[in-house]
């Protein structure tokens, strides 16, 4: 095999390190290490982006409950809860009248979330 190893140095000078046993078992090492291994650098960057892709969503949902508990601050208000019924359900008292006014944008932005979904 050291002969083998001889006839390629002589062709390829740059390969000189190749005949000595630890640089052999360091590449060999680094081969591993890079691509075999358990622990490897593609596995190692794979999981950091797992993890930066779950820090990026616990900051959102975050916002999200820090918004979602204003909300529930002012609907504990009464008027704020009427107000959210009358704005979200269209509810009334009994003695008025709701006119529903609806503008041509808006049907173009509901057709276009539909098409979304």
């Amino acid at each position: 095999m050291f002969k083998k190893i001889q006839i390629i140095v002589q062709k390829f000078p740059f390969l000189s390190f190749l005949g000595n046993k630890y640089a052999i078992t360091l590449v060999a090492f680094i081969v591993w290490m890079l691509f075999f291994d358990n622990y490897s650098y593609f596995e190692h960057r794979f999981l950091n982006g797992q993890i930066d892709e779950l820090n990026d969503n616990k900051k959102y949902y975050k916002s999200e409950i820090a918004k979602d508990s204003v909300k529930i601050k002012n609907l504990k208000n009464d008027n704020m809860t009427e107000k959210y019924a009358r704005e979200k359900y269209f509810m009334k008292k009994d003695s008025e009248d709701i006119y529903i006014i609806e503008f041509e944008e808006d049907k173009i932005k509901d057709s276009l979330l539909e098409a979304k979904k």
